[in-house]
């Protein structure tokens, strides 16, 4: 049901654009991906309709599909049934057990963005949050990595942002851009929460973050003490 009704959603005329943005041509990080053309609020509404009637062997077969759109459909599936098995421990086990099997098909920052926190981060709310440190410390992929960080989105929620805080420190001097967009918002979104918990983290390693990760932490930032960020003197 869930592969029928997206693969019958297919624009053609949507797919050029897609994969432009997603940056899948030759040398880019999303490289040989290929696309129907659905946008994400049509794959969300398509989940809506057909989730209670998803089985796990039919999320094996969109999470295995070359179609990007299908992977973010079986994650988005994946979270509804997680998020509607309330105290059900053992269905919300699978779920995240089927998630950790499968991350090498969560290849793309839109599939790891809305799919990782709703899961592993609410999941690991009352558990050891070790997972989340082998991922971004050791992860196979940037992706595995990424995860690793924006799974503590569910934290920052809470009010709990130490483990935010950690885990950008594992990853500061990270290599790929996406990994410092990625680790600059959760620090974002932590000093939304507690702006001096957020100074007390940059005060010694600001210097020396990459430009971008420093930028988007201190977005919100007023702009005079913003501007002394940048500039050095902060």
């Amino acid at each position: 049901m869930l592969y029928d009704a997206m693969c019958a959603a297919g624009d053609p005329s949507q797919v050029e654009g897609l994969s432009r943005f997603f940056k899948c041509g030759p040398g880019q990080y999303g490289e040989g991906d290929r696309f129907l053309g659905i946008k994400v609020p049509v794959t969300r509404s398509i989940v809506k309709a057909c989730w209670r009637g998803t089985d796990w062997d039919e999320l094996e077969r969109c999470i295995g599909s070359e179609y990007h759109e299908l992977r973010l459909a079986a994650l988005l599936t994946l979270v509804e049934i997680f998020s509607h098995a309330g105290k059900d421990l053992s269905r919300r086990q699978q779920c995240i057990d089927f998630y950790l099997s499968h991350t090498d098909r969560i290849n793309n920052w839109d599939l790891v963005d809305l799919s990782c926190y709703p899961l592993l981060g609410e999941w690991l709310l009352d558990k050891d949050r070790g997972l989340l440190y082998d991922l971004a410390r050791c992860g196979r992929t940037l992706w595995e990595q990424r995860i690793g960080i924006v799974s503590t989105m569910t934290f920052i929620r809470h009010g709990q942002l130490s483990d935010t805080f950690a885990i950008a420190d594992l990853l500061l001097l990270h290599p790929h851009d996406l990994i410092h967009k990625a680790v600059g918002w959760l620090l974002r979104e932590a000093g939304k929460r507690d702006r001096a918990a957020l100074e007390a983290f940059l005060s010694p390693r600001y210097r020396g973050m990459p430009r971008t990760m420093l930028r988007y932490a201190i977005e919100k930032f007023p702009e005079p003490l913003r501007q002394q960020y940048l500039k050095g003197i902060a």
